[in-house]
């Protein structure tokens, strides 16, 4: 059953600034937040940027269920994105949430899940493993970046569970691409979902085909009105084209076209 979207005016509570280029938003509402599920995202209205026509997606990247606050980890690279990073706690931000599917919850505490980060990808995995903290099991992130200062929001994670770390340059953790990483040799794992740059997600599904083991990617395909309406995110898939924003953006590797 498809859930319900909201059009609402969210608070800012607070813009933390994680690295030169990451900012972390914090939003509430007087109301209270609709239920949001680990893998959706939210598009974001970005007022005052007169070359910023359309809405920006934003992954969610947590909710904390206690302080009633919708978290938003913003990369500042376009006009629209770096006017985001320029609010102040106080303001008001349009938001049209949740959207999209999200990603599949563990069957079982057990399951030994790996969640594959790089970049500013790393954002919806936060959430997706609390939730599978929450249901008590340990998920193992491997997060990727190409230097130390680039590995954003470490203590959180570390919170919801085991993490395993590479940088191209070696600063900190393996040297490599996550999937260089020593633990893919040498521990099995049940399920792996990813989001990231299109090359690493790639990568990724690569070794879990090799390996048989179920794996989702949330793509990061343009999307424009979160609705399905535009086209302008559209996929093609084994099961035709399918419209990113509404039947992703995570999706299983079996379905994707991916030369694997």
């Amino acid at each position: 059953m498809e859930m319900k979207k909201y059009c609402i005016d969210l608070k800012v509570n607070s813009v933390e600034r994680l690295s030169e280029k990451h900012v972390l938003l914090r939003l509430s509402s007087p109301d209270g937040l609709p239920e949001m599920l680990p893998g959706q995202f939210v598009e974001v209205r970005v007022d005052d940027s007169p070359s910023t026509f359309l809405r920006r997606p934003i992954s969610i990247n947590n909710v904390d269920e206690e302080a009633g606050e919708l978290w938003l980890l913003v990369a500042t690279i376009g006009d629209g994105t770096r006017r985001l990073g320029r609010l102040c706690a106080g303001d008001t931000l349009n938001c049209l949430l949740p959207l999209g599917n999200g990603f599949t919850m563990p069957s079982s505490p057990s399951d030994k899940v790996l969640l594959v980060g790089g970049g500013v990808g790393v954002a919806p995995l936060l959430y997706f493993g609390r939730k599978i903290r929450e249901m008590g099991g340990e998920p193992t992130f491997l997060l990727g970046a190409r230097t130390g200062s680039e590995l954003l929001e470490l203590e959180m994670f570390r919170a919801a569970g085991r993490v395993l770390v590479t940088t191209e340059d070696g600063s900190l953790g393996e040297q490599g691409f996550v999937t260089n990483h020593s633990a893919l040799q040498s521990e099995h794992f049940d399920f792996i979902s990813t989001c990231g740059p299109k090359p690493m997600m790639v990568s990724v599904a690569r070794y879990a085909k090799s390996r048989g083991i179920e794996c989702e990617v949330s793509l990061e395909n343009l999307m424009a009105c979160g609705l399905g309406a535009c086209l302008c995110c559209v996929e093609n898939t084994v099961e035709g084209n399918v419209c990113v924003c509404k039947e992703g953006p995570v999706l299983n590797i079996r379905k994707l076209k991916w030369q694997l």
